[in-house]
């Protein structure tokens, strides 16, 4: 292959990051050239100019399709990540200038209210923040190591606060909430007497939520040894699976509450020391004053009535 008079550093700009993208999202060149508004001898010389100056071939043309190569795959996954890092240096400029975030993060773990929480981003967006908002669902143990990675800028519902690494990072408590155990009324445990044994428990499939954690162990909690587990990645699915008699286990009272009123779920007491969670919530703050979004959300969990609403105000759908 003979070599472009350009160097790799030239090759690789943003916009021939972006470029490689949309033909890999495209799956050909003509398609991804109507995207860009180029014609496809346009967008091939572009990309060939690239693979010159890389010396690599980045797809696959023995096809219609433009597949990447494996030299490819790998650009483009070291490309989003560049392009990543490019918005995240953009970010820091404009907070800098403004004082309001280019993009708040929130990770939310599965134990808060959902609608709650979309009241929140309601209120929030009301304002007309420059700010764009996301929201990450995270459960047990991946809800504070999605703030310790710098996955998230706020963190609503950790539990797991002996995770906390980062100096930079402070948290204040939410609350805290009581789990009860519960079954569907046509489980073999609702006929069962009170008070549930935990060798009763432990004959019946139990359902799990999955820690999110995507690094090191994550936590596990209420499973027997050699018990049936039937892992769900949320604290809703888990309701809904309990609900549907597939297996038993611990919810927070306010979240089971409204369905034990209708009848589509049974308290059972039992014999070993009732659960409780102590939530908080937690975030990022190197710098002296926070940015303006973040505030913005300290604000309203400042709020007792904020705080008891994200963990009690569990409704029907």
């Amino acid at each position: 292959m003979q070599k472009s008079h350009k160097n790799p550093l030239e090759a690789l700009t943003p916009e021939a990051l972006n470029m490689l993208q949309t033909i890999a999202e495209s799956g050909s060149f003509a398609a991804a050239a109507r995207k860009l508004g180029l014609v496809p001898s346009a967008l091939t010389y572009r990309v060939r100019q690239i693979e010159d100056a890389l010396d690599v071939l980045l797809f696959d043309r023995s096809a219609r399709q433009a597949k990447p190569t494996a030299a490819g795959i790998e650009l483009l996954r070291e490309g989003l990540r560049l392009l990543d890092d490019m918005d995240a240096i953009a970010s820091r400029v404009r907070r800098i200038a403004t004082g309001w975030e280019a993009q708040l993060t929130i990770a939310v773990d599965t134990i808060i209210a959902p609608a709650v929480m979309m009241e929140l981003c309601q209120a929030f967006l009301a304002t007309q923040p420059p700010t764009r908002l996301r929201l990450r669902d995270e459960a047990l143990s991946g809800t504070i190591q999605a703030l310790d990675s710098g996955l998230a800028d706020l963190a609503i519902g950790v539990a797991d606060v002996a995770r906390i690494v980062g100096k930079d990072i402070h948290h204040k408590p939410i609350g805290s909430v009581n789990f009860i155990f519960v079954v569907a009324p046509h489980h073999p445990l609702a006929k069962e007497s009170s008070p549930i044994t935990p060798a009763q428990i432990a004959q019946h499939r139990i359902v799990s939520v999955a820690d999110s954690v995507q690094r090191g162990a994550g936590l596990t909690i209420g499973v027997a040894p050699g018990q049936d587990v039937l892992t769900v990645p949320s604290m809703s699915a888990k309701l809904d699976a309990q609900m549907r008699g597939l297996g038993c286990g611990f919810i927070p009272e306010p979240m089971a509450r409204p369905y034990m009123e209708s009848g589509r779920l049974v308290q059972k007491e039992v014999t070993q020391t009732d659960r409780q969670t102590n939530s908080r919530y937690a975030w990022r703050q190197s710098a002296s004053v926070p940015g303006r979004a973040l505030q913005w959300w300290l604000q309203q969990l400042a709020q007792p009535a904020t705080r008891v609403a994200l963990l009690e105000q569990h409704r029907l759908p």
